[in-house]
């Protein structure tokens, strides 16, 4: 069976929550669930690599629901995310042998890449608002998608790629009518910081 859908939307978790998606699939191999599960690499199982993606979660977790803290937090991950969904991507084709590791290494970065886009932008146009409570709502929506998707595509992949592109494209959609808010947000962001750097400035 080829491994293809299964990168396809490891890739796109990996672009809202590299962590989970790495935490999720490990936790899924060392527990030999049906399915997909014997397909998990044995490096994604390692005791290490669980619990440093265990805490990194947790991080993620407090981090993406504090308002521009998750923006600070989303632009670190810009090269991480993507970096991350090739890696798992890379590793899903090596272990199965149905696609080669670079291509799947191009699906996975690449489809990463577009869902950080999504998430990250997303984040600078919720960020706009003045209540926190909208961050914590997008966060955990967030965190429960990625859960349910990527344990939906360890038993059915092809559904679950599916699933994911369309909230893939739906979500560029979204975003491309959300570029105004996020320039308004860009521009008061620009505004405070030199109201801070005039206020730190000696008087002349």
């Amino acid at each position: 069976m080829s491994v293809l859908p299964l990168v396809f939307t490891s890739g796109w978790a990996s672009g809202v929550n590299a962590y989970a998606v790495v935490l999720l699939l490990g936790v899924f191999g060392v527990f030999g669930a049906t399915g997909l599960s014997d397909d998990v690499p044995e490096t994604l199982q390692r005791p290490e690599v669980l619990v440093v993606a265990g805490v990194l979660f947790l991080c993620e977790a407090v981090a993406d629901k504090v308002p521009y803290v998750d923006s600070a937090w989303d632009s670190v991950h810009t090269v991480v995310r993507p970096v991350a969904g090739a890696w798992v991507g890379a590793l899903l084709a090596g272990q199965s042998g149905s696609l080669n590791d670079v291509v799947a290494g191009l699906v996975g970065g690449s489809t990463a890449l577009a869902s950080h886009a999504v998430k990250a932008g997303t984040r600078m146009a919720v960020n706009t608002s003045p209540e926190p409570f909208s961050n914590i709502a997008v966060s955990l929506a967030e965190d429960l998608g990625v859960a349910g998707i990527v344990s939906f595509a360890i038993f059915h992949p092809e559904a679950a790629a599916v699933i994911a592109g369309t909230l893939l494209v739906a979500g560029l959609a979204v975003l491309y009518f959300l570029i105004s808010r996020i320039r308004r947000f860009r521009r008061r962001r620009a505004q405070r910081r030199e109201e801070r750097r005039l206020a730190a400035s000696p008087p002349a």
